[in-house]
């Protein structure tokens, strides 16, 4: 397929490379030039402009970070797109940002699926992302060959901005998890034990999770905006998420430093307080209440 790459930062560049490996004319974009020129060495022909991509493309994927970028970049694609072409909006952006751009290529006849991914740059430095598809199923038969190139898998669960849900729902567990985990690993180092070999033992436990996993490699990047759009899906849906709102708030305050200090170091802070193991009493692990 001849395939329209726009936005190659550091994941969007490797999953146009597993593309591009995997035998389709890729032609990548991005408002960085240094951006294209490196996937141009993975493969890609270079697209200075969106117009200066060729009019007869299969498919647009977007791969950009704000729903504002979105829709200035679904009007570059309309501007040359054939009637017939799909756009694959494959970043995390709120569901309405969807829709409406599949609201303005329904005038022109072209198809939008949302296609989010999850695990990362890992995932995507390995080809093996998870793509949360929202959309007509024909329209994601079509698009699945590009996806499954640097996905291990391509969901269909539901139609356009369902992907995007999908991927909020697990943002939201995503930041929970890291809220959880460090607080179970703050109260195990205040009683005096290894945090790291204690986050070791719950990945071998029924507490363990995938976040836990990756704990260590956090950046804690997009925690805000992956926040917004659950409190705004919730207030939308007229929900009360009483933890999702603690957790908008705590994530907010966590850092990768922050991690690192609890995983290696003898003191930690959370919450404005700074965290020490207790002083060992008879012995034993730290009491604050005096002799068992």
């Amino acid at each position: 397929m001849k395939i329209g790459f726009i936005g190659v930062g550091d994941m969007g560049l490797e999953m146009a490379g597993h593309i591009a490996t995997h035998g389709h004319a890729v032609h990548a974009n991005d408002i960085d030039a240094g951006r294209i020129a490196a996937a141009a060495g993975r493969g890609a022909h270079p697209a200075p402009r969106v117009a200066d991509m060729p009019a007869d493309l299969d498919l647009f994927i977007v791969m950009v970070r704000t729903d504002a970028q979105v829709a200035m970049v679904g009007e570059d694609i309309l501007k040359i797109a054939q009637a017939g072409a799909l756009i694959a909006v494959a970043g995390t952006h709120h569901p309405a940002a969807m829709t409406g751009l599949g609201d303005m290529a329904a005038r022109k006849n072209v198809r939008v699926i949302d296609c989010p991914v999850v695990y990362g740059m890992d995932g995507a430095r390995a080809g093996k992302l998870l793509s949360l598809c929202g959309g007509a199923e024909a329209d994601i038969a079509r698009a699945r060959p590009v996806l499954a190139s640097y996905s291990r898998d391509v969901l269909h669960v539901g139609p356009l901005g369902a992907g995007q849900i999908a991927k909020t729902c697990n943002n939201l567990l995503h930041w929970q998890h890291a809220v959880g985990n460090f607080e179970a690993l703050l109260l195990a180092k205040r009683y005096g034990l290894d945090a790291q070999k204690m986050r070791e033992v719950l990945l071998k436990s029924p507490g363990a999770n995938g976040t836990l996993e990756r704990f260590e490699e956090a950046r804690f990047t997009w925690h805000e905006k992956d926040m917004d759009v659950v409190m705004e899906l919730a207030q939308a849906g007229g929900l009360v998420l009483p933890l999702s709102g603690q957790v908008d708030q705590l994530i907010k305050l966590l850092r990768p430093a922050d991690v690192t200090a609890l995983l290696h170091s003898s003191e930690v802070s959370y919450l404005g307080r700074s965290v020490t193991a207790l002083p060992p009493a008879d012995g034993g692990l730290g009491n604050p209440y005096g002799k068992a």
